[in-house]
């Protein structure tokens, strides 16, 4: 990936950063990209420079790496590897989730920590940035492998994490059922009830909204954004989501609310079309309650349609795009397809599911492109609540929580515009949210002095 970043200081620190982590792709792009937004910052804040801020934070507090030996139903032991970054701690404890998945490795996982850090200070709450997880695939595990699984891994990261030091919660492949198993594992290690996970169940501490959140703030800030920059409404768009997971499957339900049509979701293997408006409750019930694959869809509702291969997705003509699925899944040629086909704002509902060659392409073509690190930041902010109400030992309506998380993603969506309009990249809402995120961090960092 070639990155061009104007102020000489930065450039020489990517160098740094490229050369000692040159097998670690996905971090040496999400650094990349930063490094970028910040060449202004550094241009008019020389203390931060001097002081060693930018030095600081692309580097992690810690990166823990630890093995996960388990026993699967035929008597047979399995080792996987377990991780959790600890990246950055000057506004708050670590807060990050964790992902199971076969393609975790440490470049993803403090790729993933690294945005994390700056998702976390534009919500305005006092959280640091980590994320965590391991190599393990929980698909085709029966419940009690998973189980079996979770308590190893929480047997070691125990040792790592707490309420006020680090709190996990939940990523691709860490749903309700592996949150309850890590859950009743550190209760039984530590010998105390705590906020120490979220995304809990609601009889033992979760908040109402979380599993909402990350699908409903990403349509309250693609709302928030449409009005302000273009004086557009949600209601009667043309909607694409990739992915039919947790974030994919909420952000439909909201924009259905909204008043928009969503005609196609996809999965790993292809996407479903379905011209007439997707059938939620159909999704659910294949995704959260069959735990199938969407090919499903097709065969259950009339009129629609299964076709192979997810990222082909792209190619379908929409005045809204939402990337809900993983890393670079959208790259140039989806970007171009999207452009053609007269697009009008991408917002990004996974972490980095844009190349940086489609994000500057839909950039150039005037194209409101929203970064998952602001846009996608409803899933942490409702976090960030449920660890208040766990230390009040209160609990907040479903809607004073909905109302809570949509003006959070306000809040994020005028601090990125904001930044972007101070620091000469009116419109640009990567670059604004990337010094929006960094500044609070940094501020804080130079404060606390060195150590941190």
């Amino acid at each position: 990936m070639e990155v061009e970043i104007k102020n000489e200081y930065l450039r020489q620190l990517y160098q740094r950063v490229e050369k000692r982590d040159p097998d670690q792709p996905e971090f040496l792009q999400a650094v990349g990209e930063v490094l970028q937004s910040l060449a202004p910052v550094a241009d008019r804040r020389p203390d931060l420079v001097d002081c060693g801020v930018f030095d600081r934070i692309v580097e992690p507090e810690r990166l823990i790496q630890f093995r996960v030996p388990w026993v699967d139903d035929c008597g047979k032991v399995q080792v996987d590897r377990g991780f959790r970054v600890q990246f950055n701690s000057a506004i708050g404890p670590y807060k990050g989730g964790l992902r199971f998945h076969p393609s975790v490795n440490a470049s993803i996982i403090k790729f993933l920590g690294f945005e994390q850090t700056f998702k976390n200070s534009l919500t305005g709450l006092p959280m640091g940035g980590g994320k965590g997880g391991s190599d393990f695939d929980p698909k085709g595990k029966s419940d009690a492998e998973v189980m079996r699984f979770c308590q190893s891994f929480m047997t070691e990261l125990a040792k790592h994490i707490g309420p006020d030091t680090d709190v996990p919660a939940g990523d691709i492949g860490v749903g309700a059922r592996e949150i309850g198993y890590l859950f009743g594992q550190y209760k039984r290690l530590q010998n105390c009830f705590s906020g120490v996970l979220t995304g809990k169940g609601l009889t033992y501490g979760g908040s109402l909204g979380r599993t909402q959140a990350t699908g409903y703030g990403l349509l309250y800030f693609l709302r928030e954004m449409l009005d302000a920059m273009k004086g557009e409404d949600i209601a009667g768009k043309r909607i694409v989501i990739s992915g039919s997971g947790n974030v994919a499957i909420y952000a439909c339900e909201k924009a259905q609310q909204l008043g928009a049509k969503v005609v196609a979701m996809s999965d790993s293997a292809g996407y479903i079309y379905d011209e007439h408006g997707i059938d939620l409750e159909a999704v659910k019930q294949i995704k959260e309650v069959e735990r199938g694959r969407i090919k499903l869809y097709a065969d259950r509702v009339p009129g629609s349609r299964y076709v192979e291969g997810c990222r082909n997705i792209w190619t379908l003509p929409c005045d809204i795009a939402l990337p809900c699925a993983t890393q670079n899944e959208l790259d140039v040629d989806s970007a171009k397809a999207l452009i053609a086909n007269g697009v009008l704002a991408v917002c990004e509902g996974a972490n980095m599911p844009s190349t940086p060659e489609a994000a500057q392409a839909l950039q150039q073509a005037g194209v409101l492109f929203a970064p998952g690190k602001a846009s996608n930041a409803g899933g942490v902010s409702v976090s960030g609540l449920e660890m208040s109400q766990n230390s009040m030992r209160y609990a907040w309506t479903f809607e004073e929580v909905d109302q809570k998380l949509e003006e959070i993603m306000k809040g994020i969506f005028h601090a990125a515009y904001q930044a972007a309009e101070q620091y000469g990249a009116p419109g640009d809402l990567i670059a604004g949210a990337n010094i929006a995120g960094f500044l609070k961090v940094a501020e804080s960092m130079k404060a606390q002095g060195i150590a941190y």
